[in-house]
């Protein structure tokens, strides 16, 4: 199976798992991960999402001869994916679990929070290849970190190490490998001991923010503030607070 899902209580998990090709992202891998994203999209029981590849190898990126040939020459279709065109509110964790290049490495970008092993390096390959990278990387890599470094990643194809990655502010943490999964799934929990609704529309807000004006982008804080108010969830939370024991989030 291309993409392998497992869902533990409310964290769902998905692990690219094509060993032999070094988990290169074919158009299957490609399609199978953008439905498995929707189904955790639809599920009120899924909470937070994590993204690993099997292995030492986070990705190694898009496969040339069923995505970029395709694409090339117009017969591909692009599926709706959190790359572009797939919008999921819900928190998403990038465990980076070695080596990401260009497709891989825009995949972890979509999500909220990435982790990764130390044996881990990201690396945008494409202009070597006379390619530029068209997952969103030339958009969203300098919007989390400065244009100066995202043009020498970029234009050089320079890879950067876990480490180098965690101190321009790319990644959140980095771990030992056989800690990536736990620890992954540690945060995981701590996002579903929130409130959802809470975590969904803060993530929203901080999303579509960033193309709005600071005053827009306080009309939507409000609106969504208003809107949590009159939750159950905030209810709840008021409880758990006054008898001084945890919440019983439901989502509404």
């Amino acid at each position: 199976m291309a993409v392998h899902y497992e869902k533990k209580g409310k964290i769902a998990i998905f692990t690219l798992n094509f060993r032999e090709t070094q988990n290169r992202i074919d158009a299957e891998t490609y399609r199978d991960l953008g439905r498995a994203l929707m189904k955790f999209r639809d599920d009120p029981e899924a909470w937070v999402a994590i993204i690993t590849g099997t292995g030492e190898i986070f990705s190694t990126g898009a496969d040339h001869e069923t995505i970029l040939v395709p694409w090339r020459n117009k017969t591909f279709q692009e599926p709706a994916m959190i790359t572009r065109g797939l919008e999921i509110w819900k928190p998403l964790i990038a465990a980076i679990n070695g080596p990401a290049r260009g497709g891989a490495v825009e995949i972890a970008l979509a999500c909220d929070i990435r982790i990764a092993s130390e044996n881990a390096f990201l690396q945008f390959p494409e202009v070597g290849r006379g390619l530029i990278p068209g997952l969103g990387g030339t958009q969203r890599l300098p919007r989390m970190i400065s244009a100066a470094k995202a043009a020498e990643m970029i234009l050089l194809g320079t890879p950067v190490s876990a480490e180098e990655a965690f101190r321009i502010g790319l990644v959140n943490t980095v771990v030992p490998l056989a800690n990536l999964l736990s620890t992954a799934e540690q945060w995981a929990a701590k996002i579903c001991e929130n409130g959802p609704l809470a975590v969904q529309r803060a993530k929203e807000a901080m999303i579509r923010g960033r193309n709005m004006t600071l005053e827009d982008g306080l009309r939507l804080e409000l609106a969504f503030f208003e809107e949590v108010l009159q939750s159950e969830d905030y209810e709840e939370g008021l409880l758990a607070l006054k008898a001084d024991r945890k919440p019983e989030y439901k989502g509404r």
